[in-house]
Parts: structure tokens; sequence; C-alpha cells
């Protein structure tokens, strides 16, 4: 069984990697420096964005947030 879920793993990620491949060797223009730039910069906040989600979740678990209510 356990064999079997690791050959579906792999085989897609063998997909994946094909159909990334694929459309990255289409056929066209390049992309201009302003696309470049664009691209850095939602990548950059889509990163920091999630290290601030972590952060929270950590701060947030440390101090006890995340604990059930205590009633008296």
């Amino acid at each position: 069984m356990r064999t079997l879920l690791v050959i579906i793993l792999l085989g897609m990620l063998v997909a994946a990697g094909y159909f990334a491949y694929s459309a990255m060797a289409v056929e066209g223009e390049p992309i201009p420096m302003e696309g470049h730039v664009a691209l850095a910069l939602g990548a950059g906040f889509a990163i920091a964005v999630g290290v601030g989600l972590m952060m929270l979740l950590f701060f947030s678990s440390r101090r006890g947030y995340d604990e059930p209510p205590h009633f008296r």
C-alpha cells in the first residue's frame, strides 16, 4: 500500500514537472523588464504575507490564545 502511494506521488511529480517545462518552453515574446519587476514584487509580497501569518500562528500558540475557554 505504501509503495503504491509513493509510485502515485512520484508520477504526479513527474507530470507536474512535464507540464511546467512545457509551459515555460512556449514560443513568443520575452517578458519585459516591468513584468519581471511585477513578478518579483508579487512573489516577495506573497512570501511576506506567509511569514507574517506563520509568526502570528506561533505567537498565538505560545501565548495561550489557542486554548479552549475556561468557564468558572
